[in-house]
């Protein structure tokens, strides 16, 4: 292909070094790229809750609107922040090698405060399942909320009188960032897809797909297939509090999910092993058991609120 290739990405740290990661194999193909900054009402407002913004598609529309105006060819995006269903003409072509998939805080004086039972901390996040799995562990903890990007809530944190913010761990790793880790939240249920990066085409696009499609992961696009399947299921959508784990270990999908009312007291538990060729229609299997044990709760409460 002799045309360069653009790339749409937002325009933050963390999003540009995806970008130039999907650039980097597409070159290593033989392509060439270039990279097409797009900005996007979640970047430009960064007070409102995402909740209130409708959620995580407020990072994506710019970059749908963007491509479906042939402005750009392909859109790289955080997997995490794609909704489970999209009306658009748009597909994801490649979901490319995970990385780490854990939350991680970021506690600027250490974390001796978890193991004070009656201490009241005061924890940082946007995120309803972040928020849920915490206060199940810490009930008499205190979430704020923060928004911004990677970089913008590293300065919240050390401005602020906060004990701790929760962040993923691939985006603080990703940009070098990693020294800020504090701890890893290995018992906490991550997001459906977290550390996975997506490349989108326009769904007519036969070219670009032979071509992106060169750059699947078939493990990483299993397990967060199996993820994003029960997310879907659940009617969950980015701002509920559930979340979804699947990798592959000897042959075996491990497979863990939780849904938590938003005040963490209720919490429903999901886990199972299988191996990869029966896995596919695990994350379906999750949320007919964890709808069925009682969890449609979690949804109607996020319905209502």
């Amino acid at each position: 292909m002799s045309k360069k290739i653009r790339i749409g990405t937002r325009d933050s740290q963390l999003a540009t070094w995806q970008a130039k990661q999907v650039a980097k194999e597409l070159q290593k193909l033989g392509h060439n790229t270039e990279l097409i900054f797009v900005k996007s009402e979640g970047d430009i407002d960064l007070t409102t809750p995402l909740t209130e913004m409708g959620g995580k598609g407020v990072f994506t529309k710019a970059l749908d609107d963007a491509q479906l105006n042939d402005e750009i060819d392909i859109a790289v995006h955080s997997f995490k922040d794609l909704p489970t269903e999209n009306p658009l003409p748009l597909k994801v072509a490649a979901i490319m090698e995970r990385a780490d998939a854990r939350d991680s805080l970021v506690a600027p004086d250490g974390t001796d405060f978890l193991d004070d039972p009656n201490y009241k901390a005061t924890i940082a996040t946007s995120s309803n399942r972040r928020r849920a799995q915490w206060l199940h562990r810490y009930p008499n903890h205190e979430i704020v909320n923060i928004r911004g990007n990677v970089n913008t809530r590293l300065e919240k944190v050390e401005k602020n009188d906060w004990d701790a913010a929760i962040f993923a761990a691939a985006g603080l790793e990703r940009i070098d960032l990693g020294h800020h880790i504090s701890a890893y939240l290995d018992w906490m249920v991550s997001a459906a897809a977290q550390g996975a990066m997506a490349v989108m085409i326009r769904e007519e696009d036969s070219e670009m797909e032979e071509i992106v499609s060169q750059l699947n992961h078939d493990e990483t696009a299993l397990c967060t297939t199996i993820e994003r399947d029960f997310l879907h299921d659940m009617e969950a959508g980015c701002s509920a509090p559930v979340g979804a784990y699947a990798f592959v270990e000897d042959s075996q999908v491990h497979f863990k999910a939780v849904a938590l009312t938003l005040d963490g007291r209720e919490q429903y538990d999901y886990e199972k092993r299988m191996s990869v060729g029966e896995a596919g229609d695990l994350g379906h299997t999750a949320a007919q058991a964890l709808l069925s044990e009682g969890a449609i709760k979690v949804i109607e409460e996020m319905k209502s609120g």
